[in-house]
């Protein structure tokens, strides 16, 4: 309580660090969060510090494991989260993370491009396949009309030899007219038709059909609606002013046969090449799944080593080195119950570091305000925070959260009415509500 009440007793102290225990004996000292370096190299620029590329290696490993957890959550797949909080790796570990860091985004770079080309591929040929579908029903529809004039009753048996001719002489002509089919987004199509008409002068004729299944975007992976569409023309300048409009609403289109049999064998072609490219899809998609399965079970874990290595070279980036380039110097702010536990934490860094040289921690003398500091639990800690949001007690200043634990959770109760009054009897307990006032008058 006398902690919480008033902040603790803090000094200031100089640690002298070998440059190969440094590492450690600063990753010891931030697993006990009990000291607070000081800057000492406040006029350098940040690209000029002894372990900048350090720092930026993690920068660079934290920006893999990032582009890891988006492509995880993208398929739904459950990130294992143990708790575990592992200790800082060593300085020759990180080659390793970044190995196995680099491994795995190569390999998902390369399973989305092989993944994006196939889908690609894939809608090619699903647009293609019902290009061809809805283009036999437009020829078949025109054959229909052709032959249900020819032998429609009301025309007189003389004339149907005349009628005859003429239909030939007509299937003729349209022999001669060109055409080019293609899918465009249903969207698009109100504007796309009068382009056409206006451009074209209304030399062209257009036949659209939609298409009933809503296909896949390879690219941003949305499900959009597409319109299947086929512009009949004459001449080789319709031709250009056609193909120039549909570049322009970024119509896609496809190379269509004339001739109903060669229609029927593309389409047979297409629907096999459509059922490989099925298979093949399904493989990649189990590969990506169980790349990133295995990826899920360790993430957590990775982003907290990374981020504690990060933390030690941003810290050790702020000491100065002595003249003989051996020995790192440090300020730092520590509470004065603690010094024991921090020299402890020095001696654990040297040990793990292998240094026969211990490090010193000297006392120093300063005016300088000293920062605030509270000794909290996982309870103290919510009300703490709360004080802290309004503003931090200055040095051994009163702190307002001893009453803030009383006080909030009584006036946030009448707030939202959820207090009551109890009624204690001899004969029966019961609870009554107290009335709370919506408005003041």
């Amino acid at each position: 309580m006398g902690s919480l009440f008033r902040s603790e007793d803090m000094t200031l102290c100089q640690l002298f660090l070998q440059s190969e225990a440094a590492y450690a004996c600063v990753s010891e000292l931030g697993e006990l969060g009990l000291v607070q370096f000081r800057d000492l190299n406040p006029d350098v620029n940040a690209f000029q510090r002894k372990f900048v590329n350090e720092v930026r290696r993690c920068d660079e490993m934290e920006r893999k494991l990032r582009f890891l957890e988006k492509e995880i959550r993208k398929d739904g797949i459950p990130m294992l989260d143990t708790g575990d909080n592992p200790d800082a790796p060593q300085p020759r570990e990180m080659i390793d993370l970044e190995a196995t860091f680099e491994k795995l985004e190569s390999e998902m770079n390369d399973v989305n491009a092989n993944s994006e080309a196939l889908k690609k591929n894939f809608l090619e040929l699903t647009e293609l396949k019902h290009i061809l579908r809805k283009t036999q029903a437009f020829f078949d529809e025109a054959d229909h009309h052709t032959m249900q004039a020819m032998h429609d009753p009301l025309i007189p048996d003389d004339d149907v030899q005349l009628l005859g001719e003429e239909l030939g002489r007509h299937a003729g002509q349209a022999l001669k007219l060109g055409f080019v089919a293609g899918v465009i987004l249903r969207e698009r199509i109100p504007a796309f038709e009068r382009m056409l008409w206006r451009v074209c002068r209304g030399n062209v004729f257009l036949k659209q059909a939609e298409i009933d299944t809503r296909l896949e975007d390879p690219i941003t992976g949305d499900r959009v609606d597409k319109t299947v569409f086929i512009i009949f023309f004459q001449g080789e300048q319709l031709k250009s002013r056609v193909k120039k409009i549909c570049e322009g609403f970024r119509a896609t289109l496809y190379p269509c046969p004339e001739t109903q049999s060669d229609r029927r064998e593309m389409s047979i072609g297409v629907m096999t090449r459509i059922e490989d490219l099925n298979t093949v899809l399904g493989q990649t998609q189990d590969h990506r799944h169980r790349l990133l399965v295995a990826a899920a079970k360790n993430i957590k874990v990775w982003f907290i080593k990374v981020r504690k290595i990060k933390a030690i070279y941003h810290t050790l980036n702020m000491f100065n080195l002595d003249v003989t380039q051996k020995c790192l110097i440090s300020e730092c702010w520590c509470p004065v119950a603690d010094l024991d536990r921090i020299q402890q934490a020095l001696k654990r860094g040297n040990e793990r570091s292998g240094s026969s040289v211990p490090s010193i921690l000297n006392r120093m003398s300063t005016r300088q305000e000293p920062p605030t500091y509270h000794r909290l639990n996982k309870f103290t800690v919510v009300f703490q925070n709360i004080v802290d949001a309004y503003g931090v007690a200055s040095y051994r200043e009163v702190n307002p959260a001893p009453w803030t634990i009383i006080s909030f959770p009584f006036l946030f109760a009448i707030m939202f009415g959820e207090i009551v009054g109890y009624d204690f009897s001899p004969m029966d307990y019961h609870i009554i509500p107290v009335p709370v006032c919506n408005h003041v008058r």
